[in-house]
């Protein structure tokens, strides 16, 4: 059961640490591609978070954005592959805060072709989601291992 439990981490882990592989990779100078995707989004973003509390919000480094996410979808990964709870948690702030960031299909209408797409994997990493929850409740609601007290062997003389 062990080496299941293992291995089921480690395929879904997979999916976290080689995104953070190939986001690394392309980061090159400006953050690469991840970087030219959120620049209009963050932008969208700041502009709507201070209209709404009519403050001006200080500029965001793209670039330390998609560092921060491999450096969550990576370390996470790692972490969670080895069954710590830790490694859940930080998969778990990545997927929240980069959720509903990337997959913006609300501000589409059902009838543009860029909204299937973007409900698709806001759904996707709904469940990845959920399935990080779930693991977090069952790794906190499972007992500590303890120690089985070995029962006195009893002997007999020989006659």
């Amino acid at each position: 059961m062990g080496f299941f439990s293992f291995l089921g981490r480690l395929l879904f882990a997979s999916l976290f640490i080689l995104s953070a592989w190939q986001m690394f990779n392309e980061f090159g100078t400006d953050g690469g591609p991840a970087a030219k995707e959120l620049i209009p989004k963050l932008t969208l973003v700041k502009k709507h978070v201070s209209a709404q509390l009519k403050l001006k919000l200080p500029d965001i480094d793209v670039k330390q954005v998609v560092a921060t996410a491999i450096a969550l979808k990576g370390l996470g990964g790692i972490l969670f592959v080895f069954g710590q709870t830790f490694g859940a948690y930080l998969l778990l702030v990545y997927l929240a805060l980069s959720t509903p960031l990337l997959y913006d299909f609300y501000n589409y209408s059902s009838s543009d072709p860029k909204f299937q797409g973007l409900l698709c994997n806001f759904l996707h990493s709904v469940a990845l989601f959920g399935a990080l929850l779930f693991f977090w409740g069952m790794k906190n609601s499972m007992p500590k291992r303890q120690l089985k007290k070995k029962p006195a062997t009893k002997t007999t003389k020989a006659a």
